[in-house]
C-alpha cells in the first residue's frame, strides 16, 4: 500500500507540474475539466445517487464547464464576472454554510440541493484553478502549496502530539494538535514566501501590519482547507464509505485528494484578482 501510495504521488506530481507550467490556459482548463468530471462522479456516489443520476450529474458539470471554457474565455482568462460570481458564491458557502452544515451534521436528503452544492464547489474550484494558472502558474502552485503543507504538518503533528479530537463524530483521526501544527507550518511557509518571492505575491511593503495581514490571510485559507476536509469526511461518513473512489492507488479517489483545495482555491482566486495589481 505504501509503495502504491508513493508511486501514485510521484506520477501525480509530475503530471500536474508538467500541465501547470507547459499548457496554455484553455488547454489547462480542458485537462482540469476532465478531473472535475471524475470528481463529479465520485461526488454523486457520496450523495447516494443512482447510477443513471450519477452520469446526469457528471454530464451537467461537463456541460457547464465546456460552455464556460469555450464561450467565456476568448482572451485566455475569465471575464471578471465569472470569477466573482462563481468563486464568490463558493467562498460564501465555505465560510458560512459549510461550518453550519458540519456543526449540525446535517443529513441532506434533497438530491437537488446536493447537486447544486456539488456543481458549485467543483466548478468554482475549477474556475479558480484556471484563473490562477492564467495569471501565473507559479502563483497557483504557491496557493496549492498552502494546502499540501498544512495537510502534511497536520498529519505528523497529529500523530506525534494529538490528544484532543477536533471532530470525533466526523473524522476521529483529526486533532487540535494537528490543526496547530498546520497553522505553524503554513506560517513558516507564508513568511518564507514573503521574503523569497515578494514579486510573485506582489507585496510592496513588509511592515509589521502588512506581515500580520498576510499571515491572517494564510491562516484563514488554512482553516478553510480544514473545513473542506471535514465536509468531505461528513459526506463519506453519512454514506458509510471509506474513500470517495478508487481511481488513485493508495490514495482513494480524486475528491479525497482535492477536498481541502475545493475550499481554498476560490477565495485564493478572489484574493489574486482583487488584492493583487
Amino acid at each position: 500500500m505504501l509503495k502504491a501510495r508513493i508511486l501514485t504521488a510521484i506520477v501525480l506530481i509530475a503530471v500536474t507540474l508538467s500541465a501547470l507550467f507547459w499548457l496554455p490556459p484553455r488547454a489547462w482548463g480542458a485537462v482540469t475539466l476532465f478531473v472535475v468530471a471524475v470528481a463529479a462522479h465520485e461526488w454523486a456516489n457520496l450523495c447516494g445517487y443512482a447510477q443513471w443520476a450519477r452520469f446526469g450529474f457528471v454530464a451537467g458539470a461537463l456541460a457547464i464547464g465546456a460552455y464556460l471554457l469555450f464561450g467565456f474565455m476568448p482572451g485566455g482568462s475569465w471575464p471578471i464576472a465569472v470569477t466573482l460570481i462563481a468563486c464568490g458564491a463558493a467562498t460564501l458557502f465555505w465560510l458560512a454554510v459549510a461550518p453550519t452544515w458540519l456543526a449540525s451534521a446535517w443529513r441532506v436528503e434533497s438530491k437537488l440541493v446536493l447537486a447544486f452544492t456539488g456543481w458549485l464547489v467543483l466548478l468554482a474550484w475549477w474556475i479558480a484553478l484556471v484563473e490562477l494558472q492564467a495569471r501565473s502558474p507559479a502563483l497557483l502552485l504557491a496557493a496549492m502549496a498552502i494546502v499540501w503543507i498544512a495537510d502534511t504538518a497536520a498529519y505528523f503533528s497529529g500523530r506525534a502530539f494529538g490528544k484532543r479530537k477536533l471532530a470525533p463524530t466526523i473524522s476521529p483521526g483529526k486533532t487540535w494538535e494537528g490543526v496547530y501544527g498546520a497553522l505553524a507550518a503554513t506560517a513558516v511557509y507564508a513568511l518564507t514566501m514573503l521574503w523569497l518571492a515578494p514579486t510573485l505575491l506582489q507585496v510592496d511593503e513588509r511592515t509589521p501590519l502588512a506581515i500580520a495581514g498576510w499571515l491572517a490571510l494564510v491562516f484563514a485559507l488554512t482553516a478553510l482547507g480544514i473545513v473542506g476536509d471535514l465536509f468531505k469526511s461528513l459526506l463519506k461518513r453519512q454514506r458509510g464509505i471509506k474513500d470517495s473512489g478508487r481511481i488513485l492507488p493508495g490514495h482513494g479517489g480524486v475528491v479525497d485528494r482535492i477536498d481541502a483545495l475545493l475550499a481554498v482555491m476560490p477565495p485564493a482566486a478572489l484574493l489574486a484578482q482583487y488584492a493583487m495589481h
